[in-house]
């Protein structure tokens, strides 16, 4: 048994040095070249319209605000300011969303956005998305890099595809820090002694993002209601969880895999339900020693199994807002597919090892 384990460890190993780290290579380059032509896009933005100030600055080796959803796919969030004459209120009628209303005895005049308020104060996401998108319209006319990039058609995202390869999403939002959602107040649970106290309090105090993009109800149509709210996002509070152990190495792998073995039709799993996972699996595996190197062929099973049972069921819940599901608007179809294909990676994976140098 501990002999199958080392083995795996070890072609696993071996995958992540060969594989995930040509993969990361790739996307760093990418990503050089896609920040390059975004910056470009957002200074002649910021030229037309000072209250949107790029905030894409590399921090590290890393530009802050970008995620990478696939290897050609990119979300750059735009950081807004000046949200302090808002309430932030989340009363759970908008899973995974939220809505920023006037303060009482505020006037609208004192705010930056005043334009964008309803008639009933809230700030609406819509209206700030609209304008940008027509303002970033008018950049890509004007930047240097005009020949190689267009506005996506058809959706009221601001999407721009570059050099015909590369969709880069560019989404404003507000970051709240020293707040933490109610609807995410029943995090951490109890009964479960992971994280610790200390990385609690570290996770919260990251906060989170408000983002103005479209966010759909379960009948798959906006309201008003909906358009004017705010999407509720955790990407710093998540990668804060993460650290430690061989949780991101098991992050990476399972990227690779997804890249490499699970881009289906109808898209169904993308990078964040894999990250999703690996924060349930922190759960179930609380102790640090279960996330020891030698553990992690068992941790990438583990993982691997539940999101099959995902797939099957249809459903895969946000992992700080479980009411939100992942799968929500996903074609049935794509994610029985997804659920085959998968079982037929772990199966490999787990019956023979050295199938990794082929996957």
């Amino acid at each position: 048994m501990i002999a199958a384990q080392a083995k795996l460890v070890y072609h696993l190993n071996k995958y992540y040095q060969e594989k995930c780290q040509s993969r990361k290579a790739a996307i760093s380059k990418t990503i050089r070249e896609v920040c390059k032509v975004v910056s470009d896009v957002l200074k002649e933005v910021e030229v037309q319209e000072p209250r949107f100030i790029s905030s894409l600055n590399e921090m590290d080796n890393r530009f802050e605000g970008l995620e990478v959803i696939s290897p050609t796919e990119f979300e750059v969030v735009l950081y807004l300011n000046q949200m302090g004459v808002f309430n932030f209120v989340d009363d759970g009628s908008l899973p995974g969303c939220a809505v920023l209303k006037l303060s009482d005895g505020r006037k609208r005049s004192m705010s930056l956005w005043v334009e964008f308020i309803t008639a009933s104060g809230y700030l609406s996401a819509r209206k700030i998305r609209s304008r940008f998108q027509t303002l970033v319209t008018q950049a890509v006319d004007k930047c240097s890099y005009r020949d190689v990039v267009k506005m996506v058609s058809d959706t009221s995202e601001v999407k721009l595809r570059i050099r015909d390869r590369y969709i880069v999403q560019i989404t404003p939002a507000f970051k709240c820090t020293g707040i933490w959602p109610r609807s995410a107040a029943h995090w951490p649970l109890p009964h479960i002694p992971w994280p610790g106290p200390n990385r609690v309090a570290e996770v919260k105090a990251e906060g989170f993002n408000l983002l103005s993009k479209e966010c759909y109800s379960l009948n798959g149509k906006q309201s008003s209601a909906e358009s004017d709210a705010w999407v509720l996002q955790f990407g710093e509070a998540e990668n804060r969880l993460l650290l430690g152990g061989c949780r991101k190495k098991c992050l990476s792998v399972l990227k690779t895999l997804r890249d490499r073995h699970l881009e289906l039709p109808g898209t169904p799993l993308n990078n964040y339900h894999m990250k999703t996972l690996v924060s349930y699996e922190c759960e179930k595996h609380p102790r640090e020693s279960d996330w020891d190197e030698n553990n992690l062929g068992d941790r990438l099973n583990g993982i691997l199994l539940q999101l099959i049972s995902c797939l099957q069921c249809r459903r895969c819940p946000h992992y700080f807002l479980p009411n939100l599901d992942l799968f929500q608007g996903k074609p049935h179809s794509a994610l029985e597919n997804a659920a085959k294909q998968t079982w037929r990676l772990a199966r490999e994976i787990l019956t023979n090892p050295k199938s990794l140098e082929k996957l």
